[in-house]
């Protein structure tokens, strides 16, 4: 059976899947809390998950910052132990038009995001829920964590690691109660999807990926991949040797613009 969701807390809530997902929870009146850095449209996103009877927190948190977002997080579970943890936010660098490399800056700071950020977010509540001996972590990689990407490879290391963590995290959590499960999305019609040129092949909306995604959770999924086909594709794709993998991602390159 799977756990019930009542208290969920949810990283990159102000936008895409987060913002989704945020607004799925809040339809079964959810105890949601809301972190990001837009605070303009993470209070746009609370006042709608309240208007569907949702319970809101908000933490205009930057997932870099350690100490203060261990603060909420600690503070957000001490009121209401957290029955789900989304760590969603994440944030995409490439090629850029015209260039060769992604810009070393951009990487770095990526890097800083979408590893130690979901480090940031998960570390301060493990303890917490080992503790209880009950609750679920799901961590955002991306189909990308399953083929390296020539024009991303930053955004693919750092996907990677968190796939790699979080099947790690599964297996030493699971005698305590808790589920992980990491989800790997293809491409999502997000803002961060438009900076991408090329192709998008299978693109989805973010309700969609939050409908597989719950469900996934429910059936405690260790990992939640979609679309099926395309998660197929990219995992086999990874799998090939290096001159044929190369050879076959020539039609899928594509720079990534600047963040508007």
């Amino acid at each position: 059976m799977a756990p019930i969701s009542s208290t969920v807390v949810i990283t990159g809530a102000s936008s895409g899947i987060g913002t989704a997902l945020a607004l799925r929870y809040a339809r079964q009146g959810a105890t949601i809390g809301l972190i990001g850095r837009n605070q303009e449209r993470l209070a746009s996103v609370a006042v709608e998950c309240r208007n569907l009877g949702a319970n809101v927190s908000v933490g205009e948190i930057d997932i870099r910052a350690r100490a203060e977002l261990m603060h909420w997080l600690e503070a957000f579970d001490d009121a209401t132990p957290i029955d789900l943890l989304f760590a969603n936010a994440g944030v995409m660098e490439g090629t850029p038009p015209g260039g060769k490399i992604e810009p070393p800056d951009a990487a770095y700071a990526m890097i800083q995001t979408n590893i130690l950020g979901v480090l940031n977010t998960v570390q301060p509540l493990i303890p917490r829920m080992m503790t209880r001996g009950r609750g679920q972590i799901a961590l955002v990689s991306s189909i990308a964590g399953f083929i390296p990407l020539p024009d991303s490879p930053s955004y693919c290391a750092s996907k990677a690691a968190v796939l790699s963590y979080g099947l790690a995290l599964r297996a030493l959590l699971d005698p305590y109660g808790i589920r992980v499960s990491v989800i790997c999305p293809g491409y999502i019609t997000t803002p961060m999807m438009l900076r991408e040129s090329g192709p998008k092949p299978f693109a989805m909306p973010p309700g969609k990926a939050a409908d597989l995604i719950c469900r996934g959770l429910e059936h405690n999924r260790a990992v939640i991949a979609f679309p099926f086909f395309f998660a197929l594709v990219t995992r086999i794709g990874g799998l090939l040797p290096d001159r044929l993998r190369r050879w076959t991602m020539r039609p899928f390159r594509f720079t990534v613009s600047e963040p508007h």
